[in-house]
């Protein structure tokens, strides 16, 4: 039986949390947990800040059941989905739903950095 995590209130100071290159990303493609499992216990959400050297990337993937939405704060890349593929440039957004192909691309010469949120944190949840 899978023990259930109660999600806990966080204030933190994001230079607390390390960098992480999480499974399918590529390059200096890094991640900071903000909020999500690991962080909070929150099965609901993962909000991530992500910073993408020159050339990183994360590998083309599909989601299940996860939708997520993807802020681009500083830098450009290209940001594939299915067949599009779309130069992403700060204060442009997207909404990914489940089924989607997606990949991320710093395509620029300087650090790629947005926000990734994603629900629900895990793409094994059954939908409701």
């Amino acid at each position: 039986m899978k023990h259930k995590q109660i999600p806990k209130t966080l204030v933190e100071k994001m230079a607390n949390l390390p960098w992480k290159e999480y499974p399918g990303h590529f390059g200096g493609a890094l991640s900071k947990e903000l909020a999500g499992p690991q962080t909070t216990g929150s099965a609901r959400v993962d909000f991530r800040i992500s910073h993408y050297a020159p050339a990183a990337y994360v590998g083309e993937h599909v989601h299940k059941v996860q939708e997520q939405v993807y802020y681009v704060l500083e830098g450009e890349g290209i940001l594939t989905l299915d067949e599009d593929r779309h130069l992403m440039r700060p204060h442009d957004y997207v909404f990914v739903p489940p089924g989607v192909r997606h990949s991320f691309t710093n395509t620029g010469t300087a650090g790629l950095v947005f926000l990734v949120i994603t629900t629900p944190a895990s793409d094994e949840e059954e939908m409701r």
